[in-house]
């Protein structure tokens, strides 16, 4: 099993391994799934993007992580953090936070229990100033999500971007600030 970064009472969040692209494309790949992360993608996407995750851990020493449940071993999907890169953004440089979680698992408070953690994480372990979430106004789920885990929106930092269809624009953007 690959490392094993964060543990909580029902989740293990870990490094992806050869086999979590194809549980993603599997999975966490639905129209209902992907509706506000720029839709469905194809699985040499999915690669691409646990390549760049580990790039980012070697770089950063943090990154997107597989949401496995402990007690059963199921993928449930992902929760992590990444440096902001989009060149539309406001706040490029920023630590983001994002999770996903699939759609036969939602409402069981998964996503929850995994950006706690990783909120508690990146801040004692890697000693971020604040974490940032993003999502579209749309994304109801998310952003109350953003608002259980005490984050706040920060409408300054919000902004269009022209990769995603008009309905997900603006991008909106929470942050929480670490308290230490």
């Amino acid at each position: 099993m690959p490392d094993i970064i964060i543990e909580t009472a029902r989740l293990i969040l870990r490094r992806f391994d050869t086999d979590d692209a194809d549980l993603q494309y599997r999975y966490c790949n639905s129209a209902a799934v992907t509706e506000h992360i720029g839709g469905q993608k194809e699985f040499h996407q999915i690669e691409a993007a646990h390549a760049k995750t580990d790039a980012s851990f070697a770089r950063n020493g943090f990154g997107f992580m597989a949401m496995q449940e402990k007690q059963s071993g199921v993928f449930l999907g992902y929760c992590g953090a990444k440096l902001v890169d989009c060149p539309h953004a406001k706040n490029n440089g920023d630590t983001e936070m994002g999770w996903l979680v699939r759609e036969d698992y939602w409402r069981r408070g998964f996503a929850f229990e995994a950006a706690s953690a990783l909120t508690a994480y990146m801040f004692e372990r890697i000693a971020v100033p604040h974490i940032c979430a993003m999502t579209s106004e749309r994304n109801l789920s998310s952003w109350r999500l953003m608002e259980k885990l005490g984050m706040v929106r920060r409408q300054e930092l919000e902004f269009d971007d022209p990769d995603y269809p008009p309905q997900d624009n603006p991008t909106i953007v929470y942050v929480k600030e670490n308290a230490k």
